[in-house]
C-alpha cells in the first residue's frame, strides 16, 4: 500500500537477503513483506520456476526500497498495490500490472479502543491515520458505511508505524493500519476491537506484479511462465492440507513463527487463475481492478498525491493471464 511505502521510507530499513533461482537471471522481481508476495517463496523453495523453464531472480526488499529499485531500473518488475502502481507511474516510472496476487481481505483495519463498539462510536473521537494514503481511504469508506463524514471525527495525521503507540498512550481513540500494526493493537490493548476492515470493502486494495514496459516487450514469454507458476502457488495455497508447509515457508521468510503468521493468511484473499481473470474484467466496482484503481486514482488526485488523473487502462494488461490459462 502507499501508506506502507511511506512508513518504510521513514524507517530507513532495507532487508538485503536475496534468493536467486539462477546465477544469471534473465528477468528480476523485487518483492516484499505482504502475504500475497511472500507466497512467491513457495514457488522458489519448491523449484517450480526452474521446472517451468523460466530464468528469474526474486530479490527481497523493504516495500519502499523495492519500488525505488524498480523506478531506478534496477529490476524488471516489482510487487506493489494497484494504488501504488499509479503513484509510481505518475511520478517515477511507467509500469504494467500483469498479475493480481490477491486483495486485502481484513489485514487492513480500523481498530478502536475499549468502549467503541462500531464505526458510529467514532463520532467525536480522535482517529490516528496517515492522511492522504490508502489507510485514509479505508477510513473514508468506514465512515461512509455508517452515514458519517470526516467532519464527524477528529483526524490525527501520523505515520502508520506510530499508530499502535498512539492508541496505547491514549493520544487517539482509534487507528487505521495494516498488519502487523493493527494486530499489535488488538493483541496489546485489552478490549480493543476492529470496527471496520478491508474485508468490508473487498477489492479496495489489490496486490499485483507490475512489470516495466521494456521488459514486457522483450520478455513476454518469460512473464507468462512466471504467471503459470503463480497459478500453481495459488492452487497449493487453496488446498488446506498444505497449510502447515505453507506457514513454515512463508513465516520463515519474514522471521515469524507459523502460529504468528497464520492470522495474516486469513486476512488475504489469494487469487488463482479464475479469480484473477474475474478481477481483470472491466467494471466500475471494487470487484474489478479497473474499478478499484479508478476509485483510488480519484482519491489520490483529491489528496494531491499526484496532479493528474491516470489512464487506468495503460496500467493493466490481462492478456498474459489469458495466455497462461491456455
Amino acid at each position: 500500500m502507499l501508506s506502507r511505502m511511506k512508513w518504510l521510507a521513514l524507517t530507513g530499513v532495507v532487508l538485503l537477503s536475496v534468493f536467486s533461482t539462477t546465477a544469471d537471471a534473465k528477468v528480476t522481481v523485487a518483492y516484499s513483506d505482504w502475504p500475497g508476495w511472500v507466497a512467491w517463496d513457495i514457488g522458489i523453495q519448491k523449484g517450480w520456476f526452474r521446472a517451468a523453464g523460466v530464468d528469474v531472480e526474486f530479490i527481497w526488499f523493504d516495500y519502499v526500497a523495492s519500488m525505488d529499485a524498480f523506478a531506478a531500473g534496477q529490476v524488471d518488475a516489482v510487487a506493489m498495490t494497484n494504488g501504488d502502481s499509479l503513484v509510481i507511474g505518475a511520478t517515477a516510472k511507467p509500469n504494467v500490472g500483469i498479475l493480481i496476487n490477491d486483495f486485502s481481505n481484513g489485514n487492513d483495519k480500523v481498530v478502536a479502543k475499549p468502549g467503541i463498539a462500531n464505526v458510529m462510536g467514532l463520532k467525536g473521537k480522535k482517529v490516528g491515520v496517515e492522511v492522504g494514503f490508502v489507510s485514509h481511504l479505508l477510513l473514508t469508506k468506514a465512515l461512509e458505511s455508517a452515514g458519517m463524514k470526516e467532519s464527524d471525527i477528529t483526524v490525527v495525521n501520523m505515520a502508520t508505524h506510530e499508530t499502535p503507540q498512539a492508541i496505547m498512550s491514549g493520544g487517539v481513540d482509534a487507528i487505521v493500519a495494516w498488519q502487523p500494526h493493527s494486530g499489535i493493537v488488538l493483541r496489546d490493548v485489552a478490549g480493543s476491537k476492529a470496527v471496520f476492515t478491508s474485508a468490508n470493502v473487498p477489492g479496495l486494495i489489490y496486490d499485483m506484479l507490475c512489470v516495466s514496459p521494456e521488459s514486457l516487450r522483450s520478455n513476454r514469454a518469460d512473464w507468462v511462465k512466471v504467471i503459470k507458476v503463480w497459478f500453481k502457488i495459488a492452487n497449493y495455497i487453496a488446498d488446506e492440507k498444505n497449510l502447515p508447509d505453507i506457514l513454515e515457508i512463508m513465516s520463515a521468510r519474514v522471521g515469524l513463527t507459523p502460529k504468528e503468521y497464520a492470522p495474516l493468511m486469513s486476512g488475504t484473499k489469494f487469487l488463482g487463475a479464475e479469480g484473477i481473470k474475474k478481477a481483470f474484467t472491466k467494471t466500475a466496482g471494487l470487484e474489478s481492478v479497473y474499478g478499484s484503481s479508478a476509485i483510488v486514482d480519484a482519491f489520490q488526485v483529491g489528496n494531491a498525491i499526484y496532479d493528474d488523473a491516470q489512464k487506468i487502462d495503460t496500467y493493466l494488461d490481462p492478456s498474459l493471464v489469458i495466455d497462461a490459462m491456455k
